[in-house]
């Protein structure tokens, strides 16, 4: 593939259309370990998925291109950018004679927002090109244009709750996570993560924090403690780059029954937890009768 196939339309003819689901990445921890001597931050996050997310499908074809669609696929950027495309290449350079298609890209959720929806998306779209292509699900050569494409990719392939360590890179196996009845809301900012980063002021060094070693507790209750005792620390360099998330955190922790507010990531999306998925679904409806401009979802988390 080459640049000029962005854009191309396949040739005509029939193309059974291929689905996949595209599930938000919640960060419940994040602790940044450090920066390496290399300018690269070592994480320890522990990741679970939501049922909200975006829809990819592809029509396979001789050529790749992308479309996009849905409230936020105006605000995705130059499609030759998009880490759909981006890890199509990187697949196809490892895989010979890779058939490829149209990509239509339904875009729900926020863009640049502590959802890892763009790294979703390529996920996504490795997972269609493996289908498409007869390629297993655990074919090395996925993980390898994953790495390549971006540092959230990898722990999306699979779209399960893990430990995710290193630059994103080092994954623990699943994790079987209780479900948790959440409530995912963005204030229509974009938080770039270059800038969060810089925002938290790390130097390189070789001395690294060591990683969490606690087991991570498999029921509702013993879990939500388990977070109440963690954070994530790009919180307070995301509320300097944009302060409105602090609002967010505030108008969450108000909400009646919510047990736990977060940010996701390096924001400006965070999550509030809740005991059931209806009492995540009144939360919902009153953050939408006083905050009508937030983007807000009532989920689940796994």
């Amino acid at each position: 593939m080459s640049p000029e196939d962005v854009g191309a339309r396949p040739p005509g003819g029939h193309r059974e259309a291929l689905t996949e689901f595209a599930a938000a990445k919640i960060n419940l921890t994040l602790r940044v370990l450090g920066r390496r001597a290399d300018g690269y931050h070592e994480l320890d996050s522990l990741v679970a998925f939501a049922r909200a997310g975006d829809r990819l499908t592809l029509v396979p074809g001789d050529t790749l291109e992308l479309q996009l669609r849905g409230p936020h696929g105006g605000a995705t950027g130059a499609v030759g950018d998009n880490l759909v495309v981006k890890a199509a290449r990187h697949l196809a350079g490892s895989v010979p004679d890779l058939r490829c298609g149209r990509f239509v890209l339904d875009k729900r959720l926020p863009v640049a927002a502590g959802l890892g929806g763009g790294s979703a998306d390529a996920a996504a779209a490795l997972r269609l090109l493996a289908r498409a292509n007869g390629l297993a699900p655990d074919d090395p050569r996925l993980f390898a244009a994953a790495r390549e494409s971006g540092a959230d990719i990898p722990v999306c392939l699979q779209a399960r709750a893990r430990i995710m360590q290193g630059v994103g890179d080092v994954l623990s196996p699943p994790l079987d996570l209780p479900s948790l009845p959440a409530l995912l809301v963005n204030p229509g900012v974009s938080v770039p993560t270059k800038n969060v980063f810089a925002a938290l002021g790390l130097a390189p060094s070789a001395d690294l924090r060591p990683p969490d070693t606690a087991n991570v507790p498999r029921r509702r209750g013993d879990l939500i403690r388990f977070l109440q005792d963690r954070s994530n620390d790009l919180e307070r360099p995301a509320i300097a780059v944009q302060p409105v998330i602090a609002e967010v955190l505030q108008a969450l922790r108000l909400l009646p029954a919510c047990r736990l507010s977060r940010m996701s990531g390096s924001g400006a999306t965070c999550f509030a937890l809740f005991d059931s998925q209806r009492a995540a679904a009144v939360a919902a409806r009153t953050l939408k009768a006083s905050r009508p401009a937030w983007w807000v979802s009532a989920t689940v988390l796994a």
